[in-house]
């Protein structure tokens, strides 16, 4: 289960709205996520990070987009599932194969 989220999307959305919005003009750029981050009490290093991801998702900045990142996870997940049945199959066939090779009895 997912830990709870200290701060709501909606927050999270507007506080990088702005943030994105200051920085683009030039005379509110110095100091622009500071000054939003303590408007709407949210730490300035959490905003800094979702305004990075808005730039990378935005196609601003090079890295790997939120989209890219979820799909990637899903893969991983995918691989994981496909390693562990493949181990199952491969140790259920050596023991059927082995009970083939023994002698019976009669």
């Amino acid at each position: 289960m997912a830990a709870p989220r200290k701060y709501s999307l909606e927050l999270k959305e507007r506080a990088t709205r702005m943030a994105v919005e200051a920085r683009a003009d030039p005379t509110s750029r110095a100091g622009a996520i500071k000054r939003i981050a303590d408007q709407l009490s949210v730490h300035p290093e959490a905003l800094r990070t979702w305004v990075k991801q808005a730039e990378i998702d935005g196609g601003v900045r090079a890295g790997t987009t939120s989209d890219d990142a979820t799909r990637l996870a899903e893969l991983e997940r995918e691989v994981r599932e496909l390693r562990r049945a493949n181990h199952i199959l491969k140790t259920s066939s050596a023991f059927f194969a082995a009970e083939l090779d023994r002698p019976t009895s009669r």
